[in-house]
């Protein structure tokens, strides 16, 4: 969003700036919710299919007597009876009966992976293998599969392969707190008020100590002899918010902005982005702590 923010102003208000901020953060939580969702709906569709091949004009002993393992599935039985998932579910309108085409080519997917093979050929299954069989299906299927991002675009999602690694996760995470029985197994969008304005300060911040946050990494740049004309405007964005955490934000550790900053770099930046802002916060920090600028 800083990235956007940058390249688009002056067309681009810093009110609008804070408002599409704001949107990106329900539309990243639609996508958790999505993701669980497709769970159920899948099997819903499985379970129409065996019950349509059942009444074939000349159906099979195997379609007579299919193996209802899959439908049967004890996670998605606990995911279709927690009310705190279905309430979620309808207030957020989330849904994947709309679009049975990819609803069909995902099942097929599922259905000719290794790992539905695999599951439906063991001796026995529980509550554990049940839950483990939709983990890896997430983890391994769904959110590898290359027409998800084209599909949660048409859902006007528009995030990135990376939103969907990470939503996948914390649905992956919740599947588990699912098939425990937990009250509330699905997290908030925001986990406290402190939370819910994290975001905006934290952007707010980053642009209004931006010029100031600069003049300390290209100090720091020459001090460790780097060409500060090379550094790509990505590293620059993320190291300046990275440096607003170190001063604003006294609750999180400097070696927790590090681990996060550097990670960023390498995910959204160039292949040797993650040392070199490794190097250059650090350095950063260190100036930081000698001017008595973090209190942590």
């Amino acid at each position: 969003m800083l990235y956007s923010y940058l390249l688009t102003r002056p067309e681009r208000t810093f009110k609008q700036a804070l408002k599409d901020l704001q949107v990106s953060f329900e539309k990243s939580y639609d996508l958790y919710l999505y993701l669980i969702k497709l769970i159920p709906d899948l099997t819903y569709l499985e379970e129409r299919r065996l019950d349509d091949a059942k009444h074939k004009f000349l159906p099979t002993e195997e379609d007579l007597h299919p193996n209802t393992r899959f439908v049967d599935n004890a996670l998605v039985q606990a995911i279709n009876n927690n009310p705190q998932v279905e309430k979620l579910f309808r207030d957020h309108d989330v849904s994947w009966s709309d679009d049975p085409i990819f609803m069909r080519l995902m099942l097929d997917k599922v259905l000719n992976s290794d790992i539905y093979k695999q599951y439906m050929q063991m001796p026995a299954t529980d509550l554990e293998s049940d839950t483990e069989l939709w983990r890896q299906l997430l983890r391994k299927v769904i959110i590898e599969d290359e027409d998800m991002e084209d599909q949660l675009q048409n859902r006007s999602l528009y995030l990135s392969s990376e939103d969907l690694e990470m939503m996948g996760q914390f649905a992956i995470k919740s599947l588990t707190k699912i098939a425990m029985g937990e009250d509330e197994p699905i997290r908030p969008m925001f986990k406290d008020q402190e939370d819910s304005v994290f975001g905006e300060e934290l952007f707010s911040k980053t642009i209004r100590d931006m010029d100031d946050n600069n003049v300390l990494i290209d100090s720091c740049i020459r001090s460790e002899k780097w060409d500060r004309n090379r550094v790509a405007l990505m590293d620059r964005i993320i190291m300046c918010a990275a440096i607003t955490e170190f001063k604003c934000f006294d609750k999180i550790p400097i070696a927790a902005t590090l681990n996060e900053y550097i990670e960023l770099a390498k995910i959204f930046s160039t292949p040797n982005s993650g040392q070199f802002v490794n190097g250059v916060l650090n350095a950063v920090a260190d100036e930081l702590r000698t001017r008595g600028r973090i209190n942590k």
